[in-house]
């Protein structure tokens, strides 16, 4: 009996939505097509996977043969744009199902796209998509906080904070005022 080859996801990385939204640096780990795609967040960790909670502030259906759905989803911190199309069904109908205003979950991975002006545009490619509750959303602000200033203490000792350091210049003060303006936000 031959074993199974087992395949390991990557852990889904917490960031808050203004953090996200100065993601610039991506790459591609291995030289095949399967390689997957990373991006170093200015924090200092990478990822190819991310986990947010916030409020669904309105979707769009788009597309009359291919068809996907744009949402907006916002944390404490600013706007994540979400997408869900027939790569992922299942997030598709999720988030079709879904009226807004609703508290969602969302795991997926982090889009980069340069425009040709050389404008970059991060959203977020929705694996799943679930209704949570007030509690739920103010849970991960903690733990997105908590993480969020842990990266900010290791910034500069591994490999891929000082490359995040360079790429982005990263002002670990600025980050730690965003962590503490969003926790005022928590109910607890």
């Amino acid at each position: 009996m031959r074993p199974q080859a087992t395949f390991e996801r990557e852990p889904a990385r917490r960031i808050f939505a203004s953090e996200f939204r100065e993601t610039r640096y991506q790459f591609k780990e291995g030289d095949d097509e399967k390689s997957p795609n990373y991006v170093i967040f200015p924090t200092g960790i990478r990822s190819n996977r991310i986990f947010v909670v916030g409020t669904l502030t309105e979707k769009q259906r788009q597309g009359d043969q291919n068809i996907f759905y744009r949402g907006r989803v916002i944390d404490p911190t600013g706007t994540f744009f979400i997408m869900a199309g027939s790569y992922r069904p299942e997030a598709m109908q999720q988030l079709a199902r879904i009226e807004a205003p609703a508290f969602v979950a969302v795991v997926g991975k982090p889009n980069l796209f340069v425009t040709q002006e050389g404008n970059c545009l991060v959203s977020v490619n929705a694996e799943s998509i679930t209704v949570v509750d007030r509690e739920t959303r103010d849970l991960w602000v903690l733990d997105t906080a908590r993480e969020t200033l842990d990266r900010l203490d290791a910034l500069g000792t591994t490999g891929d904070s000082r490359k995040a350091q360079e790429e982005y210049g990263t002002q670990p003060e600025v980050y730690r005022k965003i962590v503490y303006d969003a926790l005022s936000q928590v109910q607890m």
